[in-house]
């Protein structure tokens, strides 16, 4: 198996470097395939070595870093063509019989077509994990005056990208369609991110629903409640403007102007964000007494962290497909406060084991905290109806079978194909 994704949780946490990461050791470690890990990267996060667009990710022999700069992520588009065909014969040589791509930011359009040419008998999947292949404006689905977004269409794209001509929205759309042709399969983490993909045109029967994951942990205790006040709130993740920081920390400012006896506190890293937000977040957490940032963490930390916590808000302010961190939240029995829509609201049934709150709204948002925090019975109601998530185990079995099948049905038509070449091939 070849896998490919955008980077490296070694250099940057993301959800869906990750889940690509754990999939590729657990279909290694459970299921005993071979193959390698390639994660791109810039020079912003490694510097490039001389003489090879490879090196190593960390001790593993079989995760590598490859230097993708000069991407255009308007139209996914790696310009590297020289860099990318270097990387071919190695590809010929692995001879994969899967080729698993996670992500097209870094690789591109160019990028697939290389690995189609390099393994033209390999089976080739791809996750969407997310909206990039439709949305030009960092796949978020998003306006640009921050409203949900149902769709890209010529008109809406151009109000909210007016610097391009109409034309550059259908080549880019016409130059990704025509690259995920050579996909065998395309999965979606959300029945929510298969309806986006549907409504703009793709072809839903070659989509798959295929659930993510979250490694296996000993969940963490329950907090002790002196006072049986479920009060306590943890927001999880990188801290940035379209996961809604801004809107937890409003949403916890209310509370504490109300006299709503609560805690919040912010886990994640600013790594990437501007001057503009970092000084919107220094102020909305100034006004925020009973907030706090607790910053950056590593994956081993989580369960220490949310042991502190009583629920898990995820205030995201755009759709989200299917969020790891509601996953770890179950894992560790913490009902989820999130947005009233799209992949995390899926991903949470109010209710029965969380709540929803209006997205992008501090007001609506404070007023489900505040029912959280003092409706008697409600926390260990929502904490009983957890179902536990599945694993890496389970989902490398799924994978795999899904391989199994794709490898096989791609070996009968290359079979068929050559038989109908053969004019001494009996028939």
């Amino acid at each position: 198996m070849l896998f490919l994704t955008h980077n490296h949780p070694r250099l940057q946490p993301g959800g869906t470097e990750a889940f690509a990461l754990g999939l590729f050791r657990a279909l290694r470690d459970e299921i005993g395939l071979e193959g390698l890990f390639l994660a791109g990267t810039t020079s912003l996060l490694r510097e490039r070595r001389p003489g090879t667009l490879l090196q190593a990710a960390g001790a593993a022999n079989d995760e590598m870093l490859v230097s993708l700069d000069h991407f255009d992520r308007f139209h996914l588009s790696q310009s590297d063509v020289y860099g990318l065909a270097s990387l071919a014969p190695m590809i010929e040589r692995l001879a994969p019989d899967v080729i698993h791509l996670h992500h097209p930011l870094l690789w591109g359009v160019e990028g697939i077509d290389m690995m189609r040419r390099a393994a033209p008998r390999a089976a080739m999947v791809a996750t969407l994990h997310d909206y990039f292949a439709l949305c030009p404006r960092e796949g978020q689905l998003l306006t640009a005056e921050g409203r949900l977004c149902h769709g890209p269409s010529p008109d809406a794209c151009r109000r909210c990208i007016p610097d391009r001509d109409g034309s550059d929205f259908t080549l880019r759309d016409l130059g990704i369609r025509s690259a995920f042709a050579a996909f065998d399969a395309l999965l979606a983490p959300s029945d929510f991110l298969r309806g986006r993909f549907l409504a703009a045109g793709w072809d839903g029967e070659r989509i798959r629903i295929m659930r993510n994951a979250v490694a296996a942990a000993e969940p963490a205790p329950a907090r002790i409640a002196q006072d049986e006040r479920r009060d306590r709130f943890a927001v999880f993740g990188n801290v940035n403007r379209f996961k809604g920081t801004l809107v937890a920390l409003g949403a916890s400012a209310r509370l504490s102007r109300d006299g709503v006896a609560h805690r919040l506190e912010i886990h994640g890293g600013t790594a990437w964000t501007s001057e503009e937000f970092r000084a919107e977040f220094a102020e909305a957490l100034a006004a925020a007494p009973d907030a706090a940032h607790r910053g950056a963490y590593a994956p081993e930390e989580v369960a220490a962290r949310i042991a502190a916590a009583d629920w898990v808000v995820v205030p995201s302010i755009w759709w989200e497909n299917a969020p790891l961190v509601v996953l770890e939240a179950f894992r560790h029995g913490r009902p989820v406060i999130c947005g009233d829509a799209g992949g995390m609201a899926e991903a949470v049934r109010a209710g029965i084991d969380g709540l929803h709150a209006p997205i992008g709204d501090p007001a609506g948002l404070a007023a489900v905290m505040r029912e959280a925090a003092e409706t008697p019975g409600l926390w260990d109601r929502l904490r009983a109806g957890i179902r536990p998530p599945p694993d890496f185990a389970a989902a490398a079995a799924a994978h795999f079978d899904l391989y199994r099948d794709l490898v096989s049905t791609r070996a009968r038509r290359t079979y068929r194909a050559v038989r109908s070449r053969d004019p001494i091939a009996p028939r």
